[in-house]
């Protein structure tokens, strides 16, 4: 998973870049699993399930949270072996057949805790998604979708309340922009009546959901596929079906 730290200077990407891989990755999830499957999901990761103590244990506390991953994502044969290296990236995880899967953390995160919840909603997402055989052609494209499902499963909103900024620094999580991740997380607030805002511990992550709602919001007053070809009108009818198949 990608992890960017760095100054005002240089700034984190906002907006809605992605949004079309997005879109495109909440459609594939309930073709994929079902909406009745997506629905099982109605529960978000509790802030309290994932937080850590000052006087914890560090490598008791990271097989902790990410049994909370694997309980969430209902992969009770999945053992996640979690270790810290020194590396580019958050953290990273080995895929294979399983039953136990490889994950390596940013040495980081011995000192910043507070964020291990988060990377773990990410590498987790991964092993799921391998799991149904679900993926996305090219990396980028791939990690979208890994975003998109751990924000849209209950698990992602600790991705967005990862992001951060003061005067001297940011950091964020991921490969949506923070408006992205709220767009998301607007979407399943909807489908569940849940309210990701009140766990959010970062005030930037809050402003970024804020602005993701908005969009979300228009999507559902304004007359899909206006000037669409008939095919594409067709399709967006059929993914629609299957989108309020899950919320019904």
């Amino acid at each position: 998973m990608a992890v960017r730290h760095g100054g005002t200077a240089d700034p984190v990407e906002r907006g809605f870049p992605h949004l079309e891989t997005v879109r495109a990755a909440v459609t594939a999830l309930y073709r994929r699993l079902t909406p009745e499957t997506v629905r099982a999901f109605q529960l978000s990761v509790a802030p309290v399930d994932v937080g850590f103590d000052a006087r914890e244990e560090l490598y008791l506390g990271v097989q902790r949270v990410a049994g909370v991953m694997v309980r969430h994502l209902r992969l009770p044969d999945a053992r996640m072996v979690v270790n810290f290296r020194d590396m580019t990236d958050a953290a990273h995880v080995e895929l294979e057949s399983g039953p136990e899967y490889f994950v390596e953390l940013n040495t980081r995160f011995k000192t910043h805790r507070r964020d291990i919840g988060a990377a773990l909603a990410h590498e987790v997402m991964h092993v799921y998604l391998h799991r149904v055989g679900l993926a996305f052609p090219g990396v980028r494209d791939n990690e979208i979708l890994t975003d998109t499902a751990a924000a849209y499963l209950g698990s992602g909103w600790l991705l967005l309340d990862a992001f951060r900024q003061d005067a001297l620094s940011s950091q964020k999580f991921g490969y949506l922009t923070p408006e992205e991740f709220g767009y998301v997380l607007a979407k399943r607030a909807r489908l569940f009546g849940e309210d990701p805002a009140v766990w959010f511990t970062s005030p930037q992550a809050y402003e970024a959901y804020t602005l993701g709602r908005t969009l979300a919001e228009r999507d559902e007053a304004q007359p899909p596929l206006a000037s669409a070809r008939w095919s594409d009108r067709r399709r967006y009818a059929r993914d629609r079906r299957l989108a309020q198949a899950g919320g019904a």
